[in-house]
């Protein structure tokens, strides 16, 4: 399911359609968390760029982990899955966030700053 609050926002709508194509395709191939376990094969297989990924998380509808997994972070906005359907996500990256009341993704504030989102640059 797709939150027309969310897809239909301008926010949404002013990025490029390669940026909302990944988001879509993530859309449908995330866990019932909104974890995407390996983003850079849906990228592959769609053609998306590296960009399309940095607008995303830019625009803060992904959030980002240094081991590769992306989370949805309106997931729970957009799916409402019942109890006996649900299948936790597996992944650790699920501890390190919160559910906000609106149903959006946050890091837990500890971890924000003691938890590298992405890899250290080794170019220096």
């Amino acid at each position: 399911m797709m939150s027309k609050s969310i897809i239909k926002s301008d926010t949404f709508l002013d990025m490029p359609a390669t940026t909302q194509n990944l988001y879509f395709h993530m859309l449908l191939d995330a866990d019932d968390d909104g974890f995407i376990n390996a983003p850079k094969s849906i990228m592959r297989m769609i053609g998306a760029k590296e960009d399309d990924m940095k607008v995303l998380t830019a625009k803060q509808f992904v959030i980002p982990f240094e081991s590769g997994v992306v989370v949805i972070k309106d997931w729970k906005i957009h799916n409402y899955i019942q109890n006996d359907r649900y299948k936790p996500s597996a992944l650790p990256e699920r501890d390190l966030l919160n559910i906000q009341k609106d149903k959006s993704y946050t890091l837990k504030a500890d971890i924000r700053h003691g938890y590298k989102m992405y890899p250290t640059c080794i170019h220096r």
